[in-house]
C-alpha cells in the first residue's frame, strides 16, 4: 500500500474490483504494484495519482479522512468508473479500520456522556479512531439467520483465500473477503469483520514483502477469522463471537493515575505513535495513545507530543513520569482513557517506582503475574486478550549474561537471586533500528550482576521470555544498580531514552556471579511441533498445492511419524489429515480432475491451527513453572 494515499472503506474497494471485466481483473495485481510506487500529488485533503498520459485518479476523502463513498474516487479516463486505473489506485490505498467507518452517523447518547463529543477522537495502538458507544441491542440466544448467512459467506471467502495461498490471493481474492466483511458488518458481526480486515492487510503485507509482515500474524488472523465464522455459521450462542461495533466509552468519574512508561508503536500497516501506560491508585491499568499514519518517523516524533486528554497540557514524556487527576473520565473496555469536552485533567506530581501503587507492581511474584496473563486460551475473545496485553508486568531482576544472543536474567526475591531459579530471556520489545530497544538491551547485557527493576510485556509465544519497556534502579542496591539522570525521575523508557556508560555502574563495582548456569532448552522450539507449524504456515504461504506435498511424496520427511514417536499423536493425525485433504481431487461432469471444494480443506487446516496454538501455549505456560520444564 501507499501510505500517502487515504484509507478506503472495504466496500468501496470491493465494488471497484467487482465492476471490472475478467480481462482487466487479470491485470489488476500488476497495476496495483505500479501505483503503490507512483507519486501522489497532495492538494489539501485531495490526493491525485497520474495513471499514464490520459488518466488521473482523484481521491477526495470525507471528514474522517477516509474514502467511504464510490463518488469520492474519480478517474478521468473514458472507461471510468469501470476502469483499471480507479480499481488499482483504490487497491494501493490502506484498508480503513472498521471503527473508522462503522456508525459514522450514529447519534451520541446520554450513556456515552462527554465521550460522544471527543475532539480529537482517542486512538488505539493500531491507529483506529475510537468512536463512541451506541445503545446496545438486547442479547440474543444465538446468531440470527442473517448473521449465520453472513458468516457462511465470509467463511467461504476466507477459505478460498486460504486455498489460494499468498501467491494467488491477489486483489480479486482480497476483494471477495472485503465484500464479505462488509456484509458481516451490516449483519452486526463485528469480530468477524475486524478479523477479515486484518487478513486482507496481512495478505497485502506478505505479497509486497513488507518489512513489518510476520507470517505468524497472518496465520493467527486467518485462524481467528475461520474459527469465528465457523462457530457463528453453526449457530454457536456465545455473544463474544459477535463482538462489539466500536470501542464504547463509559463514564468513569474521578480518577487519579500515575505514569509508568511510554511505548513506541510502529505497525505493519503504516501507523506510528506512542502509548503511555498509567496505573491508578487501586492498581488498574490505563493507557493514553497517540497513534496515526506515519510509521517510524511518527513514532519518534510522538515521544514528546502533547497529550490530548481533557484540558491537560502536558506531553507524553512528562505524563510517563508524572500523573493526572481526572474528573469526568471516560473509559473504554480495554482501559483507554477518552478525551472529550467534559473531561478535565490536571497534571500532578508523579510517583517513583518505589512508592504507592507503582511499588506494589513489583511486589507480586513473577510466576503469579505470568500465570494470570497466560490463563486465557490463545483463541479467546479479542477483547479479553487486548485487555490482558495492556497489563504490563513489573519485576526485580539481576542480569546474568548473554547466551546465543539472548540476554539472561534471574528474578530477585527479597533482594536475593535463587541460583537454581528460572533464567528469564529478555528480548527487545521492538527491533526497528529507529528505536532504542535493541541498543539499550545490549548495553544492559554488558554488565552481568547489574540489578534493576523492569516493566515489560510477557511474550506468550516464547519460553520464559519478557520484552522490557522500561527499567529503573533497584532501591537500596548502592552501586550495583542504574544511575539515571534526575530529569528521568527514576526510570528509562527503553524505546526512547538511550542508556550510556555513565548510566551504568563500573564493571568492577558489581558483585561477582557464579558461573553462568546451563540454559534449559526451549521446549517450544525443541518439541517436534515445529513440523506441524511448518505444515500450517506452508498452507498459508504456498496455498493448497504446497500443503499437499507430504501426501504426494509419501511424507518422505517423516513429519507425521516423528510427531507420533514423540507422543504428539493428535498432531500427527492432524498433519496427515491436512495433507490428505489438500491433495483431495474431484472430477467434473466430463471426468476431468479438479480441486475439491475448499470447505473441507479449510476445516482440516483450522483444526490443525487451533490445536497448534493451544498446545504451544500450554508448553509456554509450563516453562514458567517452578523448574521451568514441561
Amino acid at each position: 500500500m501507499n501510505p500517502e494515499l487515504p484509507p478506503v472503506a472495504p466496500e468501496v474497494a470491493a465494488a471497484a474490483v467487482e465492476v471490472l471485466t475478467s480481462r482487466l481483473r487479470k491485470k489488476l495485481d500488476a497495476a496495483i504494484e505500479t501505483y503503490v510506487a507512483a507519486p501522489v500529488t497532495v492538494e489539501g485533503a485531495v490526493r491525485r495519482v497520474r495513471c499514464g498520459e490520459d488518466a488521473e485518479v482523484v481521491l477526495t476523502p470525507g471528514p474522517s479522512g477516509t474514502v467511504t463513498d464510490a463518488e469520492q474516487a474519480v478517474c478521468s479516463c473514458l472507461l471510468a468508473p469501470r476502469c483499471l486505473h480507479r480499481a488499482a489506485v483504490l487497491g494501493a490505498c490502506p484498508v480503513a479500520d472498521a471503527e473508522t467507518t462503522v456508525g459514522m452517523n450514529a447519534p451520541p447518547t446520554e450513556a456515552a456522556g462527554s465521550a460522544a463529543e471527543a475532539v480529537p477522537p482517542a486512538r488505539d495502538a493500531s491507529g483506529a479512531d475510537a468512536v463512541q458507544d451506541v445503545p446496545a441491542a438486547a442479547p440474543q440466544a444465538g446468531p440470527t439467520d442473517a448473521q449465520r448467512a453472513a458468516a457462511r459467506a465470509l467463511w467461504a471467502a476466507a477459505a478460498a483465500a486460504l486455498a489460494a495461498g499468498v501467491p494467488a490471493a491477489g486483489a480479486v481474492a482480497q476483494a471477495e473477503v472485503l465484500r464479505a466483511s462488509h456484509t458481516a458488518r451490516l449483519a452486526g458481526l463485528h469480530r468477524a469483520e475486524a478479523a477479515a480486515l486484518r487478513v486482507v492487510r496481512g495478505l497485502r503485507g506478505a505479497r509486497s514483502r513488507h518489512d513489518g509482515h510476520r507470517l505468524a500474524d497472518l496465520v493467527g488472523d486467518l485462524r481467528e477469522l475461520l474459527l469465528t465464522t465457523g462457530l457463528l455459521a453453526a449457530a454457536d450462542p456465545d455473544p463474544a463471537l459477535v463482538g462489539t461495533a466500536r470501542r464504547g466509552y463509559r463514564p468513569e468519574g474521578a480518577l487519579r493515575v500515575h505514569g509508568v512508561c511510554r511505548e513506541p508503536v510502529i505497525s505493519a500497516t503504516g501507523y506510528g505513535g506512542v502509548v503511555t501506560h498509567l496505573l491508578s491508585d487501586d492498581g488498574r491499568w490505563f493507557t493514553v495513545a497517540d497513534v496515526r499514519p506515519g510509521g517510524p518517523a511518527r513514532a519518534r516524533g510522538a515521544a514528546t507530543a502533547t497529550v490530548a486528554l481533557g484540558s491537560g497540557s502536558l506531553d507524553h514524556a512528562r505524563l510517563s513520569r508524572g500523573g493526572l487527576l481526572i474528573s469526568g473520565a471516560t473509559l473504554s473496555s480495554d482501559g483507554r482513557l477518552g478525551a472529550g469536552k467534559g473531561v478535565r485533567a490536571t497534571p500532578v506530581a508523579g510517583l517513583s517506582w518505589t512508592s504507592g501503587p507503582l511499588a506494589a507492581l513489583f511486589a507480586r511474584p513473577l510466576a503469579e503475574a505470568v500465570a494470570a496473563r497466560l490463563a486465557d486460551a490463545p483463541v479467546s475473545a479479542p477483547e479479553r486478550a487486548e485487555r490482558t496485553d495492556g497489563e504490563l508486568i513489573g519485576c526485580d531482576l539481576v542480569i546474568v549474561g548473554v547466551v546465543e544472543q539472548h540476554v539472561l536474567a534471574q528474578e530477585l526475591t527479597s533482594g536475593r537471586a535463587d541460583p537454581d531459579g528460572l533464567l528469564i530471556r529478555l528480548l527487545p520489545s521492538h527491533g526497528h533500528p529507529d528505536l532504542a530497544h535493541t541498543a539499550n538491551l545490549r548495553r544492559l547485557a554488558s554488565r552481568p550482576g547489574l540489578r534493576l527493576r523492569v516493566v515489560g510485556r510477557l511474550d506468550p509465544d516464547r519460553a520464559v521470555t519478557l520484552r522490557p519497556l522500561a527499567v529503573g534502579p533497584l532501591p537500596d542496591e548502592g552501586t550495583a544498580t542504574l544511575r539515571l539522570p534526575a530529569e528521568w525521575l527514576g526510570h528509562a523508557d527503553l524505546g526512547y531514552d538511550r542508556l550510556e556508560g555513565i548510566h551504568l555502574p563500573p564493571a568492577d563495582a558489581l558483585p561477582e556471579l557464579p558461573a553462568l548456569p546451563r540454559v534449559p532448552p526451549d521446549p517450544v522450539a525443541r518439541a517436534p511441533l515445529w513440523r506441524l507449524r511448518r505444515s500450517v504456515e506452508v498452507a498459508v504461504s504456498g496455498g493448497r498445492r504446497a500443503a499437499a506435498e507430504p501426501a504426494r511424496d509419501g511424507d518422505r520427511a517423516g513429519a507425521a511419524a516423528a510427531l507420533r514417536q514423540a507422543g504428539f499423536r493428535t498432531a500427527a493425525d492432524l498433519s496427515r489429515a491436512l495433507a490428505a485433504e489438500a491433495d483431495r481431487r474431484g472430477r467434473d461432469a466430463f471426468g476431468r480432475t479438479e480441486e475439491a471444494d475448499p470447505d473441507g480443506y479449510a476445516r482440516a487446516w483450522l483444526a490443525a491451527a487451533v490445536y497448534l496454538a493451544g498446545t504451544e501455549r500450554a508448553l509456554v505456560r509450563a516453562t514458567w513453572g517452578p523448574t521451568g520444564t514441561t
